[in-house]
């Protein structure tokens, strides 16, 4: 008997165990599915500098950057992994999780260093414009050669999940879309139509011809550019020597308010570029898309890619401390705000996710600074070209060795060095010997000695991972804080490892976003992974960022 109670009891749990696991596995039908965001929108705001989002705030409105910060997470340290800091490669750093190492967009434009030749990064004359004649349509994504996080929605979706890039500028629309994007589209100057490209589409949708009838540009640009408060309120009230800091527009007498866009147009409508106005077209053509391709209606998570290109038009003419950036950032509240709204009526408030950075930041006017005793000033990379070429031909009787110094790097004339049989290390050591003794240069590097380079482990590594060998030059120049070159004297620019250039925000809100703050260093490498880990799909195939998953609710599966 005790053997036979013995033998019964393991039976007896041998079929609870069995009754539990199939209890565990019985799932109904409503909780077969996987949960997700119906849409997901990326905001990129072209040369946002991190503390404009707190330079302003008391200014700003409770739905557009405040909403943003106080119902979503926000992480204040997130910085850019590689140099240089230009629109393309961030843009294409944000959607991949990847550097110009591996990405391959090593800049704006880039020389191809077997040819010399010089490339657009999302030229593509296998390709013609949609929606209008001009060479502005000859673009594609296809220098770009890794995925995007929107690629690995489209591939997890069996290409079910629709994919839309906007922006005023090519490349801001087209890199973040990805190679399997339905479509991205850009602004024309010349026709002032939203374009594509025969990449995409052979005609465009009846929502965009539609948008273009509308001649939105010319409407805004027909306003007038005025502050939207009084201008003396404006804690960036500019004093009456702004002249020495902000550029003006041609046709104008002086970077002052009132901007009469309505005369200085004169039916260029490429001028709403460089107002707070191209932002708000920009929104509108996204409410557009929202609409026209009824994107938040699928079964399966869309995703709207947008990038507002306004911001560094005006950012670059007029400086960082200048009443014209602080008015277009409060508009771009005020049309975030609006947007948000949008998407609450359409695609249901929490039924969305949203992101919020930037591709990078942007310095002080060196004139600027040094005015109020802060060391800084210009480098004239010109005068280096010929120094540098002068001793190169004194030594080795040959001319025009050196190709590019964009992007801060020198690029060589690689077919006449092949030609000629030159010793390349000889020609580096000439131009950094000579580079390391101009006053506002830090270090000048050669990329393939930079692990070993006596500099700052944080630019060590930041250079290693903007080194593409296929597409960057073979010298990087870091100039003093402070620094610049390749701009003019008023205004500004970016491209550089200082933190001005490189401390961007970063502000997730809506589904499966916790509400919080982060301190700890994030970088813009970990955008990518952390958008991929919230829709549960693989982080796109060149990507070497971290989920950031502070930010992520435990979404029940």
């Amino acid at each position: 008997m005790k053997l036979k109670h013995l033998l019964f009891i393991p039976l007896c749990l041998a079929a609870v165990s069995v009754s539990a696991q199939k209890k565990k596995v019985s799932i109904s039908p409503a909780s077969a599915s996987l949960s997700h965001p119906k849409l997901v929108v990326g905001l990129v705001v072209d040369q946002m500098r991190w503390d404009y989002l707190y330079r302003y705030y008391d200014r700003y409105q409770t739905g557009g950057f405040k909403r943003l910060l106080n119902e979503g997470f926000t992480c204040e340290n997130t910085n850019i992994d590689y140099i240089p800091t230009v629109t393309a490669a961030g843009h294409t750093c944000i959607y991949t999780g990847s550097v110009p190492a591996l990405h391959g967009i090593a800049g704006n434009d880039f020389i191809i260093q077997a040819t010399g030749k010089s490339m657009y990064c999302t030229d593509d004359s296998t390709v013609q414009a949609v929606g209008s004649t001009s060479k502005a349509g000859q673009m594609s994504p296809r220098n770009l050669l890794v995925t995007t996080v929107t690629d690995e929605l489209r591939l997890a979706s069996n290409f079910r999940s629709k994919v839309i890039g906007i922006a005023l500028k090519d490349r801001g629309g087209i890199l973040p879309a990805g190679h399997t994007a339905n479509a991205a589209y850009w602004f024309d100057d010349e026709s002032g139509n939203w374009i594509s490209s025969t990449y995409y589409m052979t005609d465009l949708p009846a929502w965009v011809k539609k948008f273009n009838d509308q001649k939105i540009a010319e409407k805004y640009l027909k306003q007038d550019w005025n502050t939207l408060y009084p201008v003396n309120t404006y804690l960036q009230s500019a004093p009456d020597n702004s002249p020495r800091y902000e550029g003006k527009f041609g046709g104008a007498e002086a970077p002052t308010f009132p901007i009469k866009t309505s005369e200085l147009y004169k039916g260029k409508v490429g001028l709403i570029r460089s107002t707070p106005f191209g932002n708000s077209m920009t929104l509108d053509l996204a409410r557009a898309a929202v609409d026209g391709e009824q994107l938040g209606k699928n079964t399966v998570t869309d995703f709207l890619a947008v990038s507002l290109s306004s911001t560094d038009y005006i950012g670059h003419q007029f400086g960082p401390n200048s009443v014209e950036a602080e008015d277009t950032y409060l508009r771009l509240d005020k049309d975030l705000a609006s947007f948000f709204s949008y998407l609450d009526a359409t695609v249901g408030k929490g039924n969305y996710a949203v992101f919020l950075t930037a591709d990078h930041g942007a310095a002080h006017n060196p004139t600027f600074l040094t005015d109020h005793k802060i060391p800084a000033g210009f480098w004239d990379d010109g005068k280096a070209v010929v120094d540098m070429e002068k001793l190169m031909e004194d030594k080795f009787k040959v001319k025009n060795l050196i190709r590019s110094m964009a992007n801060y790097q020198v690029t060589f004339n690689n077919p006449i060095i092949k030609k000629e049989g030159l010793n390349i290390d000889a020609l580096k050591q000439i131009c950094i010997d000579y580079l390391q003794t101009q006053p506002a240069i830090a270090f000048a590097v050669d990329m393939q000695k930079a692990q070993t380079a006596n500099i700052p482990e944080e630019l060590r590594s930041r250079i290693i991972n903007g080194y593409n060998v296929e597409h960057s030059g073979v010298i990087q120049i870091i100039l003093k804080p402070g620094y610049f070159t390749g701009h003019g004297s008023t205004g500004t620019t970016h491209g550089s490892w200082n933190p001005y250039d490189t401390h961007i925000p970063l502000v997730f809100m809506g589904w499966g976003i916790k509400h919080g703050s982060l301190t700890r260093q994030t970088h813009m490498t970990d955008i990518a992974p952390t958008v991929a880990s919230l829709l549960h799909i693989q982080a796109p195939n060149g990507n070497i960022g971290k989920t950031i998953s502070e930010v992520l609710t435990q979404e029940k599966l």
